[in-house]
């Protein structure tokens, strides 16, 4: 097994490779709003958005202490300290409550994203991730064009409709987010919902992690799986651990060592709900879950690696948040 970290935890997953047919689906541009939103409707508080689930707020410690480090060597059967120091030192986080998708958003309502504009063609072969980002195109911060590469002619190839989307950068996701008036939850924010109201080792708790619990290298699917095809967590969530990594808001920094509790805490300072400043982002963003190709200590809930934002890669996808009105 792979275990490494941040610059290297790519080689956690396999080589994707897939072979898809030329017939194309036929896909109408679906009834989605305008990006970015004119305006909301109001909601109380209390109401949750179609989709998400409410997550309520509280305070919880993130992080283990040095001392543990051992345990963890033991108990994932990995003798690399250098793994687990990013997970150090443990320290104290509150947070209000909020939003978070179910599901990790699908190729299909990615596809809605892309056709976002009601007088496009529908013959249209390419996904025009160029706007409404900004003048130029994003993806020229990369040469290889990786944007939804295993996508047919700009569409959706057949039966990986339900499949969370892959092959998209930090900006297409912080972009997709802010299309439906929501964003890119916080690194604190995700690790606290994939606790699901506990204190587990793994999203469904403290059983060992075997391939009737989520989708890893010992599932053998070798690439995504469909949401909802593992069982969900304490809050209700699909797939947080396993499937597909999922991208933060946080730019990736060690953890604060402060004896005070931090509040609603986001690295580098922006949630990146609103504008387009996440296009001036360069550094990495740290990234949580586990994929498809990962180890068992990658489905850890404390386990946190990053990603370069123009990366688009078939083993990282996301889920949007959203803060209560």
């Amino acid at each position: 097994m792979r275990f490494k970290k941040s610059w290297l935890h790519q080689a956690l997953c396999f080589p994707l490779a897939i072979l898809f047919s030329n017939v194309c689906l036929a896909q109408m541009p679906p009834q989605t709003p305008a990006w970015p939103p004119a305006g909301e409707t109001s909601r109380k508080q209390s109401e949750i958005p179609a989709g998400m689930v409410r997550i309520k707020g509280g305070e919880f410690q993130m992080g283990i202490d040095r001392a543990e480090v051992p345990r963890y060597h033991r108990y994932f059967g990995v003798n690399t300290p250098a793994l687990f120091e990013p997970e150090t030192p443990r320290h104290s986080i509150k947070l209000a409550s909020f939003f978070l998708d179910r599901n990790l958003v699908t190729n299909a309502e990615f596809f809605g994203f892309t056709r976002r504009f009601p007088d496009e063609d529908p013959s249209e072969k390419l996904a025009k991730l160029d706007q409404p980002f900004t003048e130029f195109d994003p993806r020229s911060r990369y040469g290889d064009r990786k944007n939804l590469k295993h996508w047919v002619d700009g569409q959706v190839p057949k039966g990986l409709e339900n499949h969370p989307v892959t092959n998209v950068t930090w900006y297409d996701a912080v972009a997709y987010c802010q299309w439906l008036g929501k964003r890119l939850p916080t690194e604190a924010e995700w690790e606290y919902a994939a606790r699901g109201g506990g204190n587990p080792i793994f999203p469904w708790g403290d059983a060992a992690a075997d391939p009737s619990r989520a989708n890893y290298s010992a599932s053998g699917h070798g690439t995504t799986t469909s949401i909802g095809t593992y069982a969900p967590n304490g809050y209700g969530l699909y797939d947080m651990a396993g499937n597909v990594w999922q991208f933060t808001a946080d730019e990736w920094a060690p953890y604060s060592s402060s004896p005070k509790p931090a509040k609603n805490p986001v690295s580098g300072g922006d949630l990146f709900s609103t504008g387009f400043s996440f296009l001036s982002v360069t550094t990495r963003r740290v990234i949580r879950g586990g994929s498809w190709g990962g180890a068992p200590v990658n489905l850890w809930v404390e386990y946190r690696d990053s990603h370069p934002p123009d990366g688009a890669q078939p083993f990282v996808g996301f889920r949007c948040a959203k803060s209560p009105d």
